[in-house]
């Protein structure tokens, strides 16, 4: 299997940590997505700059943040 054919079954790919983040924030909210991904720099004093920077250096909560992006955008990603 090559990587264009891995690719095409990834519904995360071409979409940045970024654009998931900003759609999150847009969607829930900061109250809301600490509720659902209870990680410090959600919930305490939340800005994208310092949520970018540990969702980039901690797999397991870029991982959350990842699933509940799934979740929540599924009928939309299916469109794509």
């Amino acid at each position: 299997m090559t990587t264009l054919t891995t690719q095409k079954k990834n519904p995360l790919h071409g979409i940045t940590l970024h654009a998931m983040l900003e759609t999150l924030v847009t969607e829930l909210g900061w109250v809301e997505l600490g509720q659902c991904v209870p990680i410090k720099c959600f919930t305490v004093n939340p800005t994208t700059k310092s949520s970018l920077t540990f969702l980039r250096k901690t797999p397991w909560a870029r991982a959350k943040l990842e699933k509940l992006y799934l979740r929540t955008n599924r009928a939309r990603l299916k469109k794509l």
